[in-house]
């Protein structure tokens, strides 16, 4: 395991600048996962670490030592590709054994470093099966043994679970948290899926336009976004336009047009009276609350043990509401509120 840093890295391509110089370090051992929408600069990223792509300024280092110009096949990166890239004419083991052959490693050796891979990943009784006889979980679980089994010194996955469907992403983000927490390996991981990215980091560094917007623990950034960007990226929010009436130490008072009173929260640093701003309330934290806001339900979705409630204030607001499907009202007309520690005033980000 080894720590990676990037150093002031930027790229661009002829006139796009597809990153900003940034730096980032991934400590030795750690998870950390690239989420942005496309065009963020997340893949270009990881290829620069791969040393696929040269950076045009910065460098990057490896415990320390300047890898900016080694080639690929001198950095010791594991790598799981979207498409698993497997050799369709190789069988399961020949497929793990792969990248030990070309280091020119002992059959001996081959031979159980495979075995504990396929282990690893739970596939060791398919090891002389084709890629074509494996589902497509599978062949992915197969494409994370082959990067892990040359023990890499990072391991590196771009949107590697962008091609299966729903159930079985599910599926594997939960055993490639597993293989990470049995065998820590430094890892970065590129996704444009929240829920990958909350469920298997332990950090998340949230990108847009070539630029790191926020990095931190899941919990961190879900509960204290540092913009309107980042919060409507991660999870589901409700966001009341407004202006900052008044701002002291760590609570704001956000004033929103239809509302009869401000709304009270914790204030993203730097903000100041009379910025532009929104207040963040998430869906679980609204609250059927007598003596309330006026509010009509407006829709109803079913989402097995939630509900989820489109709401209209009588001021034209909209806010979504989830609450346990057993507590969910059978009326329309309801009285909500909220507590003052689950609002986020943040400053509005420029489109």
């Amino acid at each position: 395991m080894s720590e990676v840093a990037f150093e002031r890295v930027s790229k661009r391509f002829g006139g796009f600048e597809a990153l900003a110089p940034l730096d980032l370090s991934v400590g030795a051992g750690e998870f950390v996962s690239l989420l942005g929408p496309s065009g963020s600069g997340k893949t270009t990223l990881l290829n620069i670490c791969a040393g696929y792509l040269a950076p045009t300024s910065g460098r990057m280092r490896v415990a320390g030592r300047d890898v900016t110009a080694l080639p690929p096949r001198r950095r010791n990166i594991g790598m799981v590709f979207q498409n698993y890239a497997l050799f369709p004419h190789m069988n399961v083991f020949e497929n793990v054994a792969y990248g030990l052959r070309v280091r020119k490693v002992a059959p001996a050796q081959i031979e159980a470093r495979v075995g504990e891979a396929l282990r690893s990943v739970r596939l060791d009784d398919f090891a002389h099966r084709a890629p074509r006889q494996l589902s497509g979980g599978q062949q992915q679980r197969v494409a994370l043994a082959r990067a892990m089994v040359i023990e890499p010194e990072i391991l590196l996955m771009d949107e590697p679970l962008g091609a299966l469907d729903k159930q079985l992403r599910k599926e594997v983000q939960l055993e490639i948290r597993r293989m990470h927490v049995a065998r820590p390996r430094t890892t970065l991981y590129v996704t444009h899926d929240q829920e990958e990215a909350l469920v298997m980091s332990d950090r998340i560094a949230v990108m847009r336009a070539g630029r790191i917007v926020q990095i931190g623990a899941a919990r961190d950034l879900y509960a204290r976004p540092a913009d309107v960007f980042v919060a409507r990226f991660l999870g589901e929010s409700n966001l009341v336009a407004g202006a900052v009436i008044a701002c002291e130490g760590e609570t704001a008072a956000l004033a929103a047009p239809g509302l009869p009173q401000p709304i009270e929260g914790r204030a993203a640093p730097g903000l100041k009276a009379g910025d532009k701003a929104a207040a963040l309330i998430r869906p679980e934290h609204l609250r059927l609350r007598a003596g309330g806001l006026p509010a009509r339900i407006v829709e109803r979705v079913f989402l097995g043990e939630i509900t989820a409630l489109r709401l209209e204030l009588s001021h034209g607001v909209e806010l979504w509401l989830r609450l346990f499907g057993t507590d969910a009202p059978s009326r329309d007309d309801i009285e909500i509120g909220w507590d003052r520690q689950d609002v986020s005033i943040l400053p509005e980000q420029e489109p």
